[in-house]
């Protein structure tokens, strides 16, 4: 075995670490959520559950995975902390304003999940690097993701009314 060299380049860093270890988390969460609130008969258990595995946890992995795949450079921390933050606590806020009745709340949601899909789309860029199924996966996700936000939107104020 050979050890490595003091001039060896460091591996880069995993930027998607965080979004894989949150990713986890809400899909965990989402399995607590089903098992607790159906045999409680809770209204938007079933809903919220599914929220928490396909929104907060697939799509937060996917996009996160695919986000530090493509992007020619990593993008900074300050940036990955507001995409964390932003998508996270949209979702939260998606949760919350739906469980409680409050559509304003289920908007603001909406729009942080947006703006994270903003900043990854910068960060990617328009010469994203990596392999062509990627790109492929990242821009189904995004299109998939911008198209579902509106009509949840419109659902949450339906339901409010």
């Amino acid at each position: 075995m050979t050890e490595p060299s003091a001039a060896a380049p460091a591996s880069p860093a995993r930027t998607d670490l965080p979004f894989r270890l949150l990713a986890l988390v809400w899909v965990i969460a989402g399995g607590l959520t089903a098992a607790v609130t159906g045999p409680l008969g809770l209204e938007h258990g079933s809903w919220s559950a599914a929220f928490q595995v396909l929104v907060g946890g697939v799509l937060q992995g996917v996009l996160g995975i695919a986000q530090h795949g493509l992007a020619a450079r990593a993008p900074g921390r300050g940036v990955l902390l507001a995409e964390l933050l932003t998508w996270n606590l949209g979702g939260l806020a998606v949760i919350g304003g739906t469980v409680l009745g409050a559509p304003l709340l289920v908007d603001a949601g909406g729009a942080l999940l947006v703006v994270t899909m903003m900043l990854m789309l910068r960060a990617v860029g328009r010469r994203a690097g990596g392999p062509t199924w990627l790109l492929w996966v990242f821009r189904a996700a995004l299109v998939l993701t911008a198209l579902s936000i509106p009509v949840g939107l419109v659902l949450a104020h339906l339901r409010a009314a």
